[in-house]
């Protein structure tokens, strides 16, 4: 089943461009890379696919980086006599340093062609294997699980789609998004499990999705692991990941295990090059530039919100009348705002800051800064009364800021607020969760 995905804005950007560079699509995998490329291949006149992971197709790419040859000789092969606008997709080309290599000379020798290559533990296998895309001459885009308002459109909720894009919302569609975005905050966004669920409409079937899925990340250690050893590390951080996210970690016995810093740190980041999960480390800048200090905890982030409810075993808290800000200790919710976050740019990966205070007399941590348009807008997502944002507070005291927001299972509100210590006013504005991916907007009218 194939879905709209917010991503075919930006190939159809490059598409259209005069001097296409061969593109490079990078995500984890099954976040659905291939089914984009397919479908967008045929918006081309000719749409040519190889398969790197084949002994069959890799034997196009030689070392006499001719990209003429390897083209004639692939539409030979393939019994294709290329028309029009061509698109040439190497999927799995990690798997042949000959052809990233060749991505250059396709750009300088045959610029009328247009070239895609995407492949699954893509960051990983061209570091272990010490191989590079050339620098200047190739073009990203990043492809993450569904957002909501993709996951909107794969249930084809039309009316909610369009109120959803409606800003400022209106009160009474509230309670309707709210609840499909607690259901896409239980089945996530991988296309496989979205599918299942449109198909079936059944939480159950999903969750063998899910479960084939884990099997394969786990599967998946061995071929990037450079030993046994690191290999147990991987297949064990996998399975324990999910349900450390939301949480300051620790490399040093990390989930209770007795790995040292050093063997669970290469670990962890080489699972964040997998894309599987992410180290959000944080800032402790109060203006603009925002640097991340690596030596302070980072947070984890795991790849998809389905997948933590899953692996966490949670699911059948979504059938209880709990808010889902005081789900799992709130930790649900960060997921999905990171989550909503990281997706909502797919020319780049911005893993969310977040902002931390520690010394001697008091600490604070305020769980997302953005920046907009130069401006940063300190986020927290958390229940109950404004006056309780301590963490906040601390943060416009300091910055003297004009302006928050707060995400919380609520209606949307705008209010004149004060911190409780410094006395500092500021406009808080209260948006319901399912809103993350629009903070930027609702700041904006303000």
């Amino acid at each position: 089943m194939s879905f709209y995905r917010t991503i075919f804005k930006g190939l159809e950007e490059w598409k259209d461009s005069e001097r296409h560079k061969p593109l490079v699509i990078r995500g984890a995998r099954q976040v659905g890379k291939t089914t984009v490329i397919k479908e967008f291949g045929k918006s081309f006149d000719t749409f040519i696919q190889l398969n790197l992971e084949k002994s069959g197709d890799r034997i196009f790419f030689t070392d006499d980086l001719n990209p003429n040859i390897a083209f004639q000789r692939i539409c030979l092969e393939k019994k294709i006599e290329p028309k029009g606008k061509t698109l040439l997709f190497l999927d799995e080309i990690q798997n042949s340093p000959e052809a990233v290599a060749l991505l250059r000379y396709f750009y300088e020798e045959m610029p009328e062609l247009y070239v895609i290559s995407a492949g699954s533990l893509l960051e990983i296998m061209m570091e272990k294997h010490k191989i590079s895309f050339p620098v200047g001459r190739v073009e990203y885009l990043y492809l993450f699980p569904m957002s909501f308002r993709e996951f909107l459109m794969a249930i084809e909720q039309t009316q909610a789609l369009s109120l959803f894009d409606e800003v400022p919302i209106q009160t009474w569609a509230i309670p309707t998004l709210a609840k499909l975005y607690r259901t896409y905050s239980l089945v996530g966004g991988m296309p496989e499990a979205v599918s299942q669920f449109v198909t079936y409409n059944d939480i159950t079937k999903v969750s063998s999705v899910y479960r084939n899925l884990f099997t394969s990340y786990i599967d998946d250690a061995a071929k990037y692991a450079s030993n046994k050893t690191e290999e147990q590390i991987l297949r064990l951080f996998i399975e324990a990941a999910p349900r450390e996210t939301g949480k300051r970690i620790t490399f040093e016995k990390f989930a209770n295990t007795s790995y040292r810093s050093r063997d669970a740190g290469e670990a962890l980041r080489t699972l964040q090059r997998a894309m599987l999960v992410y180290l959000r480390y944080p800032t402790t800048d109060l203006q603009l530039p925002l640097q991340t200090d690596t030596k302070r905890k980072p947070r984890l982030q795991f790849l998809d919100t389905g997948l933590v409810n899953f692996s966490a075993g949670i699911q059948s808290s979504y059938l209880t009348d709990m808010p889902l800000d005081s789900m799992y200790n709130g930790m649900i919710a960060e997921q999905i705002t990171g989550q909503e976050l990281l997706a909502s740019s797919f020319y780049e990966m911005n893993k969310p800051l977040f902002w931390i205070k520690e010394d001697a007399r008091s600490n604070a941590e305020l769980d997302f800064i953005i920046v907009e348009k130069s401006q940063i807008i300190p986020v927290e997502v958390k229940s109950g009364k404004s006056g309780t944002l301590r963490s906040l507070h601390s943060y416009i005291d300091q910055t003297k800021l004009p302006i928050a927001v707060r995400l919380y299972s609520g209606n949307y509100s705008v209010e004149n607020a004060v911190t409780q210590v410094g006395k500092t006013p500021y406009t808080l504005v209260n948006l319901p969760l399912f809103l993350a991916s629009k903070i930027s907007e609702y700041v904006e009218i303000q």
